[in-house]
Parts: C-alpha cells; sequence; structure tokens
C-alpha cells in the first residue's frame, strides 16, 4: 500500500513532531542546511510509521510531498 501525502515542514523547532491533519505539519529540531532537515524527516517519517519514506517533491521548499509505502 502507498500513501502519498502533504506535508508542511517546520524546522529549527525544540522537538521532532508530527501534527496531523488534511495537511500534515511536522516540526523538526533539524535547520535546512545541506539537506539535513530533509535526512530528518525520511527518518523521523520511516520510524514513526515502520516503512519506507521517499520524497516526491519539495526538496527545497517547505511544502513537501512524500510517499510512504506500508
Amino acid at each position: 500500500m502507498v500513501l502519498v501525502k502533504k506535508v508542511l515542514v517546520k524546522t529549527g523547532k525544540k522537538q521532532t513532531e508530527l501534527i496531523e491533519g488534511d495537511e500534515w505539519i511536522i516540526n523538526l529540531k533539524a535547520r535546512p542546511i545541506d539537506g539535513k532537515a530533509n535526512e530528518e524527516l525520511i527518518k523521523f517519517l520511516s520510524k514513526k510509521f515502520k516503512c519506507k519514506v521517499e520524497i516526491v517533491s519539495g526538496f527545497t521548499s517547505k511544502k513537501k510531498v512524500v510517499k510512504l509505502m506500508l
């Protein structure tokens, strides 16, 4: 099963967390420097949902589309 979801990423937060809704809001500790925020996003979602995660679009944007392969 594949789930494609729009996410809004907020960086530089105190803790990494997911706020679910129509569009997910994900707070990340990492800053968007050298792809660190994207790496943290993938690791966080992979661990939370125990699946492979891929960023489909928005590599350099706060608004992203991610694909979760459940």
